[in-house]
């Protein structure tokens, strides 16, 4: 078994973000767009033009007919359950995280990722990791389950449509990925990249029904981002392998950005000497930044981002609402990596 790089080491403490609290309740999941939109009034693409936000074209486009019959097959994984990593709240329920998700390939609607990813193949799958790296490599999924020991994380997840969850993730530290490639000493960014396979994910046969989007999806970090101890390569939830609509079989959890930054599929990661573009940036810059910090001081151009509501607790239009927290409640752990910087200038 691989040994964690030095700067890994002595993380072991109760985490300043464990705090109490009871953000979810076990009920009915966030209602779908496509009610809201008509309720809207909205006759047509041109009333939304490139005002959508991530999420907003949600039912404009149902080009999956076929359903599937049965739901990808995941299996269990080993792991332990680090307490620095633990978050003494309610978990938001599993159906929930499985069944609300913004995955674009297989829909814009948040029910479109379950009920068109359920036959995606992640058999046989391969990771490449290249650029200022000093040993370029690919690895399959059973590398990457058995490089490094697998923690259970429970993280908070915020996304920037205001709504959050909380998440147990199964995965380990970016760093120790990094560390086994070695990262040469030019390189400043991480960039991922999601697979790109039209054929398995129909919303990038047309970006139109894909949101928007140029695929393949790609996102980014800083490399001081990227070496923090809390982000995560994730290969499951709830004990088992990653569902194919939560970014099967390896995905990236960064849970002080807002999720968007969290890529699914990933397929590739290289190490720049400099910022990577990064897909919603590319497509709304002014709404969308490449650092995407959740900040409750912030607004987006077209809603506040002050409170959050829990995935789970009450309906769309439900009052009860929770305060978001600066750093998505991370604060301790990453605010040093912006010190001096204008987090309204770089949003």
């Amino acid at each position: 078994m691989s040994q964690k790089p030095s700067f890994i080491r002595g993380i072991k403490k109760t985490a300043t973000w464990a705090l109490p609290d009871n953000q979810v309740t076990p009920e009915a999941v966030f209602n779908d767009r496509r009610t809201i939109i008509k309720a809207l009034g909205f006759g047509g693409l041109g009333a939304l033009g490139a005002s959508l936000s991530p999420s907003a074209q949600a039912g404009l486009f149902d080009v999956f007919s076929d359903k599937p019959k049965a739901e990808f097959i995941r299996r269990p994984l080993d792991f332990s359950r680090p307490h620095a990593f633990m978050l003494e709240t309610e978990l938001t329920p599993e159906d929930k995280v499985t069944r609300h998700n913004n995955f674009y390939e297989f829909g814009t609607s948040k029910q479109d990722p379950f009920e068109n990813a359920q036959q995606f193949k992640v058999e046989p799958w391969t990771l490449t990791l290249d650029g200022l790296v000093d040993k370029p490599m690919t690895l399959d999924f059973d590398d990457l389950t058995q490089l490094f020991p697998l923690e259970e994380r429970t993280y908070r997840l915020r996304c920037v449509e205001a709504w959050s969850m909380v998440i147990p993730w199964v995965g380990f530290s970016l760093a120790y990925l990094l560390a086994k490639v070695g990262v040469k000493g030019s390189a400043t960014h991480v960039a991922f990249e999601t697979l790109y396979d039209p054929k398995q994910m129909p919303g990038q046969k047309n970006r139109l029904m894909g949101g928007g989007i140029h695929y393949p999806y790609v996102e980014g970090l800083t490399l001081a981002e990227a070496m923090n101890p809390l982000s995560l390569i994730a290969v499951g939830l709830y004990g088992k392998t990653l569902p194919p609509q939560n970014g099967a079989p390896i995905r990236l959890v960064v849970p002080w950005k807002y999720g968007f930054k969290s890529i699914k599929s990933i397929s590739r990661i290289r190490l720049l000497d400099r910022e990577p573009p990064t897909s919603w940036n590319q497509l709304a810059a002014n709404e969308y930044g490449f650092y995407a910090n959740v900040n409750p001081n912030v607004d987006h151009p077209r809603w506040s981002q002050a409170s959050e509501r829990s995935i789970g607790e009450g309906g769309l239009f439900s009052a009860k609402r929770i305060a978001t927290q600066m750093f998505n409640g991370y604060g301790d752990e990453v605010a040093h990596l912006y010190k001096g910087m204008d987090l309204r200038a770089f949003y």
